[in-house]
């Protein structure tokens, strides 16, 4: 896989030249956060979006991939963790209101229908999100109060695009945009596919951008179900697949650089769709908020020791 293309399809202020938050008079550190792709296993960001809520800490910036980059716009723009929660409960939690959504996301014309194929790939992914999210993520990354990088990938360059500024639709469809599930997104002549695939949890976005760096990895591994080995079926197989191509591409990067903090819910029994069983996976995910404060309190001591040292 080429090296990953920080500049992408922008071409304006770039990550790097973000300040890092300033340190408040107490000498406490900062932070910034990166938020992995998932699908519906990513809706056990909300925990840790929650947790920061909790303890006071906003951070300094934030990263995401694919539901990462839903979920962290929804923070950079200024949403508290328990309004995403509500938000969430109250769409997903009703068939019929994702069923009315969904409709009012169908194709325009016959002609947009038949392009993309048939089944979900007729949708175009900016429309849903349009359909799905609530007001309060802008249009715009310069609306946001916390700066945000998203990431898609290049389908045809084979590297990572990185959005920081312009339109925010654009960016989050680009990056949600799953193949075999979501039409690509076409933007200034490329051909933009799920940021998760070159980056799937994008901390190493953040390097340099506060003291502690925190990074959430929902992607989960293929399981074996609770009946033996099934033989999974061809959907099962695509997913699956995924998932042990953008652990190993985690792990490669682990070898580089590590995060202060790099947390894994319990997520590896839900499939990237399973957004309607958003009960369960909020409730079977519930565990990370208190293993995110206690990984925060022992990176922060370390990090007075190491001040002191200093």
């Amino acid at each position: 896989m080429d090296a990953p293309d920080r500049g992408g399809v922008t071409a304006g202020r770039s990550a790097q030249e973000w300040p890092v938050g300033d340190r408040k008079p107490s000498g406490d550190p900062t932070f910034a956060i990166a938020f992995g792709g998932g699908g519906a296993r990513g809706l056990s960001h909300i925990h840790v979006i929650e947790a920061l809520d909790e303890l006071g800490i906003r951070p300094a910036a934030v990263s995401g991939s694919s539901i990462g980059a839903i979920m962290g716009a929804g923070m950079a723009a200024g949403m508290p963790g328990r309004d995403i929660h509500d938000y969430a409960r109250q769409i997903l939690g009703r068939r019929a209101e994702v069923a009315a959504r969904m409709w009012r996301a169908r194709p325009g014309t016959f002609s947009e229908m038949v392009s993309g194929g048939v089944g979900f790939t007729q949708f175009n992914v900016e429309r849903i999100l349009r359909s799905f999210l609530p007001e309060a993520i802008p249009d715009r990354f310069d609306d946001l109060v916390i700066p945000l990088n998203v990431t898609a990938t290049d389908f045809y360059s084979h590297c990572q695009t990185v959005f920081d500024h312009g339109d925010l639709y654009t960016a989050l469809a680009a990056s949600a945009a799953i193949p075999a599930v979501f039409r690509p997104v076409r933007h200034e002549g490329r051909i933009l596919v799920d940021g998760g695939i070159s980056n799937p949890v994008p901390f190493d976005l953040l390097e340099g951008k506060a003291d502690i760096l925190i990074a959430i990895d929902v992607i989960g591994a293929p399981t074996e179900g609770s009946r033996g080995r099934p033989r999974p079926n061809s959907l099962d197989l695509m997913f699956g697949a995924s998932q042990i191509m953008m652990q190993s591409i985690i792990a490669l990067k682990l070898q580089q650089t590590r995060p202060q903090i790099m947390l894994r819910p319990p997520v590896s029994h839900f499939r990237v769709l399973d957004f309607l069983k958003i009960e369960r996976v909020m409730a079977e995910t519930v565990s990370i908020k208190d293993e995110l404060k206690e990984a925060i309190s022992a990176a922060v001591e370390r990090f007075h020791k190491t001040d002191e040292i200093a």
